[in-house]
């Protein structure tokens, strides 16, 4: 049961790693205004000047999602961050799963490597 635990754990810190890694990148996209980031804003139909404030608020949210101390507050705010993607691409009629998955994904790596929550969370019997 530890060793599951534990792999459990180790799983959850993966997902989160990559999660805050690809969001980070994203963010530093925006904020750069790198070529792709500013049409596929636009592309959507959001002005190039909301590009780089998305771009902060994707890198503040993200890190506070990598501290430990407000990961529960950055997961809240990355999942406001990914409706309003969704959003979007519903809007658009584009494909919205990417978004959706990686807000699954926000909350199954907290899930796996944080017993509070697996205890207020409980997917099982106790």
């Amino acid at each position: 049961m530890e060793q599951r635990r534990s792999g459990a754990v180790i799983s959850g810190w993966i997902i989160s790693t990559l999660v805050i890694l690809f969001m980070l990148v994203d963010g530093f996209g925006h904020v750069m205004k790198f070529p792709p980031y500013v049409k596929g804003t636009m592309d959507v139909g959001y002005p190039e000047s909301v590009i780089m404030p998305l771009g902060i608020v994707e890198l503040v949210v993200t890190l506070l999602y990598a501290i430990p101390r407000t990961r529960i507050l950055g997961a809240i705010l990355l999942t406001a961050y990914f409706g309003g993607a969704t959003a979007t691409h519903v809007r658009m009629g584009q494909a919205f799963y990417f978004a959706v998955v990686f807000g699954i994904l926000v909350w199954l790596g907290l899930y796996l490597r944080d017993a509070r929550l697996r205890s207020c969370i409980p997917l099982t019997n106790p």
